[in-house]
């Protein structure tokens, strides 16, 4: 076959192999692989994912995709993960061009673990996951940019064979930094969309009030694409920041303290606050705006905005993490996300038995003896360790290690054997013998 044919022969198969890979996606074919895909692959290779251990976690991570919980950021939770059974998070929040995420996670074990922080962006369905970026190897923290406003899932995986107690933490920050000096968004009084001129045009700005002469500061790194006047904007600036391919736009100043070409560093003063322009009859203000090179105007607001700080939730104590307890109300719910509003998974009884997880002193990140995990309200349950009762067994059983009837076998009880009964879950009892022994017995009809 000659190198004419064979060039032809690609002219036209590559085109329909490139548009067969739909969900892949011309942009991304050519991605780096994350240290979670090269771990992945790392089992591949070994042929560990034909193995229970290796199924089970590359089958967690998908389940951490579509199982993820909706939280308000800031957010924070502690838990626990085990070294006999994969573990990986997955967690939703909203996120608006401008926001800046920071995700965080502390994990204190016996030997050193093996983190993968991967960020994703959800379609306007809320569905195929896109991974956006990852956190390096060798780090537990990862800092994003939100490019486009959208939903977006943070999936949180350790490596196999290791064990940890974490603490996550996610806040937000502004992506720039605010255009007045002494002044934040709690200055700022109109909006980005608001009407003007009798509604035949729009606000394509905020204004941010401050006494004249206060300077206007630059919101990024970049430099100076224009200085002059017009009409509406009075005396203005063009600040290009060319790291997101947008301008911001500086209008009604007083004076400019800058020229064209001149390249500027977050803070530097580019001019100084006035009412010049269409502004002669309001007080001095910026009129601070944002210019995407593909989009126009954008809304300057999360660029902007105060920062959330940190994380306030008090975490649950660590000495529930990984034990049992049960429904001490009537009945309680299982809540998809820790939020009093979220679906409901499962409604149980009184006396219901099942794991902590992880989770904050107010909700907590439990799991059913069925495999279901949600959160439950801390004031609705109670440590599952004194006994609801002691009875001795009617006849010879098996103690099994979960409620489920194909469980391990951990021990054959014979009859006359006095259990204490902890919990329950469906035909299942939790039970701890005297040598403190504990596990699931199917109740006796």
């Amino acid at each position: 076959m000659n190198r004419i044919f064979i060039n032809r022969l690609l002219f036209f198969l590559l085109p329909g192999l490139l548009s067969a890979c739909t969900s892949v996606g011309p942009t991304k074919l050519f991605r780096s692989a994350s240290p979670h895909d090269q771990y992945a692959k790392s089992l591949r290779d070994a042929r560990l994912e034909r193995t229970a251990l290796g199924i089970d976690w590359l089958n967690t991570a998908d389940r951490a995709l579509k199982d993820s919980v909706v939280i308000s950021v800031p957010y924070r939770e502690s838990g626990y993960f085990a070294a006999n059974r994969p573990f990986a998070l997955g967690y939703r929040l909203n996120g608006q061009r401008g926001d800046k995420f920071i995700v965080k996670v502390d994990v204190e074990g016996q030997e050193p673990v093996q983190l993968f922080i991967d960020i994703f962006e959800l379609n306007e369905d809320n569905r195929n996951p896109d991974r956006l970026t990852s956190a390096k190897a060798d780090t537990n923290q990862l800092t994003f940019e939100v490019l486009r406003t959208r939903t977006h899932l943070v999936r949180i995986q350790p490596e196999l064979l290791r064990s940890g107690r974490y603490t996550l933490s996610i806040t937000r920050e502004p992506i720039l930094g605010f255009p007045v000096q002494g002044r934040d968004s709690r200055q700022i009084s109109s909006y980005f969309g608001a009407s003007r001129d009798a509604g035949r045009r729009r606000h394509e700005g905020i204004d941010i009030f401050a006494p004249r002469g206060t300077p206007a500061l630059a919101a990024s790194d970049g430099y100076i694409s224009g200085v002059g006047t017009n009409n509406l904007g009075g005396n203005v600036v063009y600040l290009s920041d060319s790291r997101r391919n947008q301008t911001l736009y500086y209008a009604h100043l007083d004076s400019q303290a800058v020229q064209q070409g001149q390249q500027v560093t977050v803070g530097d003063t580019v001019g100084f606050i006035g009412n010049t322009g269409n502004a002669r009859t309001t007080a001095p203000h910026l009129h601070f705006g944002i210019y995407s090179f593909n989009s126009g105007a954008l809304d300057p607001l999360p660029f902007v905005r105060r920062g959330t700080g940190p994380a306030r939730q008090t975490l649950v104590a660590t000495e529930t993490l990984g034990d049992s307890v049960r429904i001490s109300a009537t009945r309680a719910v299982i809540r998809q996300s820790p939020n009093g509003d979220a679906p409901i998974l499962r409604t149980l009884p009184r006396s219901s038995a099942f794991a902590v997880m992880g989770g904050t002193a107010t909700w907590l990140r439990v799991e059913l003896p069925d495999g279901t995990t949600g959160y439950v309200s801390s004031g609705v349950v109670e440590p599952a360790r004194r006994p609801l009762r002691r009875a001795p067994l009617p006849i010879g059983m098996d103690l099994l290690e979960a409620a489920r009837t194909k469980a391990a076998v951990i021990e054959t009880l014979s009859a006359g054997t006095v259990v204490e009964v902890l919990g329950v879950f469906g035909s299942y009892q939790l039970v701890r013998q005297a040598t403190g022994l504990t596990g699931w017995l199917l109740q006796t009809p």
